[in-house]
């Protein structure tokens, strides 16, 4: 999950204080639609499986906690601090 959050945070450098695991990531522009590609490729990698889109809604993506439970799911979840 670390790698997710630093992924975050280095998409939105202006980000101050952790993120936090029910924050409405998409709401909250911490994804925006040029970045979600990237980030479904990020979460492919972490999770070492592919995602398929035709089995998946936003939902599944907006926030940290949905991310790791649909995702990661052994992946540790906590909430990181920017920076």
């Amino acid at each position: 999950m670390e790698r997710v959050v630093a992924w975050l945070n280095e998409k939105n450098p202006g980000l101050d204080g952790p993120i936090g695991v029910d924050e409405d990531l998409i709401e909250a522009r911490l994804i925006d639609s040029m970045d979600f590609l990237e980030f479904i490729d990020l979460l492919e990698e972490i999770s070492d499986s592919s995602i398929d889109l035709q089995e998946v809604t936003i939902d599944d993506f907006r926030t940290l906690a949905r991310v790791k439970e649909r995702f990661l799911g052994s992946a540790d979840l906590v909430e990181v601090s920017a920076g």
